[in-house]
C-alpha cells in the first residue's frame, strides 16, 4: 500500500545545521513517503517570520526537533517546539552530536528523544 507523504517539520539549533543537513539527506537516500521542511531563518525573531513559521508548522503531520548541546540555547528551535505544541503537532526529539537528555531542554521533557537511527526517525513518521 502507497503512503501518503508526510511533512514532517525539523526544528534545529542554527549551529547544527550541518548535522540537520545529513538528517534530511538520510531521507533522500532511500524512497520515502515524506518530506522534510525546515524554517532556518536569519532572524527568528520577526513577527513575520513567526507567522510564517507557525502556518508551516501547521501544515505538517508530526515534528522532529534535533537535540544537541547547543538546544538549550536555541532560542528559534525552542520557539518553533513551543509552536508545534500550541499547534498539536506530533513531536520526537533525536539527540545528535553526542547530546543526551541532559542537553534535553524543559521545552522537551514530556516529550519522547531517542537516539537517531534511522528506525527511530521512521517508525516516528509511521505513526503520524
Amino acid at each position: 500500500k502507497i503512503m501518503a507523504t508526510k511533512r514532517v517539520f525539523i526544528a534545529f539549533a542554527k549551529e547544527d545545521e550541518v548535522t540537520k543537513n545529513l538528517f534530511c539527506g538520510q531521507a533522500k537516500n532511500d524512497t520515502v513517503p515524506y518530506e522534510f521542511t525546515d524554517m532556518s531563518v536569519k532572524e527568528p525573531y520577526s513577527e513575520q517570520w513567526k507567522t510564517k513559521c507557525r502556518t508551516r508548522i501547521k501544515g505538517c503531520d508530526g515534528m522532529i526537533a534535533l537535540v544537541s548541546k547547543n538546544t538549550k540555547n536555541a532560542d528559534g528551535e525552542l520557539w518553533e517546539i513551543k509552536c508545534g505544541k500550541e499547534e498539536g503537532v506530533k513531536l520526537m526529539g533525536i539527540y545528535i552530536d553526542g547530546a543526551t537528555s541532559a542537553n534535553k531542554p524543559k521545552e522537551l521533557e514530556d516529550v519522547l528523544c531517542k537516539e537517531w537511527t534511522w528506525d527511530n526517525v521512521k517508525k516516528f513518521i509511521e505513526s503520524l
